[in-house]
């Protein structure tokens, strides 16, 4: 990123992730109103849903005239995606310039960190950075179905899965099976299946992610394998990353699992540590913060990626 803009700038920032959408209003340096609504990323929900969610936060922040939005969204791998994110904004700010980015570069960013490495580990997972020389790059983000490893939604179905695995070797649910079952309200493991399979989408599952630490805590074995996995992709990923960029940190870390788990919080610590990674942080704003951080440091025109 270059110099910092001086010109004040009527902006929205707007942090679309797989559960909700964040959007924040400043003009120059003052903010003005913050809104939220359901996920706008059509990995996740409807177009139709992601257009009335858009929809509704432009309304709550009651914005006028927007010289510039900024927009992080998971999923934003190529110029059409951005592109198609960018005219679902235009209608609500149809003369604004318009930045859209993967969401992982809010993280970076909320951290006030112009070079490094972020990693988000919520609904889903991804990892990008950027090194003093401009170079960018990225490691994982390519989705459920791919990867999105340590993830929310990776370790609620992981759960299921060792849940169905003492149940396929004539075992008694353990700790975690139980709290699994408590959970959704079956009586039999194999109801699982049909759940998993049926009306339920990501958010779902990734919102029983708790339910390993909660067993974790209780002493549950099965639990303890699940979170030593993550921590290991969680290292793969910016292992990856470090080399391709040459760059050992900061290593910036948000994503609601990746901020609310201590004991995840204290395994990532001390594993990326050992990989010699520096500057290991746990983000403490809303990543919305960094589309501010994004706009005064992107001159006019914006690049879009």
């Amino acid at each position: 990123m270059s110099s910092t803009r001086q010109k004040p700038l009527a902006l929205v920032g707007l942090d679309i992730g797989g559960t909700k959408t964040h959007a924040m209003a400043w003009n120059g340096g003052t903010r003005l109103a913050e809104a939220k609504s359901g996920s706008a990323n059509v990995q996740n929900v409807s177009v139709e849903t992601a257009r009335a969610n858009i929809a509704e936060v432009f309304a709550a922040l009651g914005a006028g005239h927007i010289d510039r939005v900024v927009a992080g969204a998971g999923g934003i791998d190529t110029e059409a995606d951005a592109g198609f994110l960018r005219s679902m904004i235009a209608v609500h700010a149809p003369d604004a310039e318009i930045l859209v980015v993967h969401d992982t570069r809010l993280v970076l960013a909320a951290g006030h960190a112009s070079t490094g490495m972020a990693v988000i580990l919520g609904t889903g997972s991804a990892a990008w950075g950027v090194n003093a020389e401009g170079k960018e790059g990225r490691a994982g983000g390519w989705g459920y179905l791919l990867g999105d490893e340590a993830s929310g939604y990776w370790m609620g179905r992981e759960a299921v899965r060792h849940t169905l695995r003492e149940f396929n070797r004539g075992l008694a649910p353990g700790e975690l099976g139980r709290r699994v079952l408590a959970a959704n309200k079956v009586s039999s493991p194999d109801e699982l299946i049909a759940l998993f399979h049926g009306d339920t989408d990501r958010r779902y599952w990734a919102q029983q992610s708790p339910l390993v630490f909660e067993a974790l805590a209780a002493g549950d074995p099965d639990s303890a394998v699940i979170v030593e996995d993550a921590v290991k992709h969680v290292c793969r990923m910016l292992g990856d990353l470090s080399d391709l960029l040459d760059t050992r940190g900061p290593v910036i870390i948000g994503g609601g699992l990746g901020t609310h788990q201590p004991v995840y919080q204290e395994m990532l610590r001390q594993a990326l540590g050992d990989l010699g990674l520096v500057g290991i942080r746990f983000l403490d704003l809303d990543p919305v913060e960094g589309t501010k951080f994004i706009s005064d440091h992107t001159p006019l025109p914006a690049k879009t990626v």
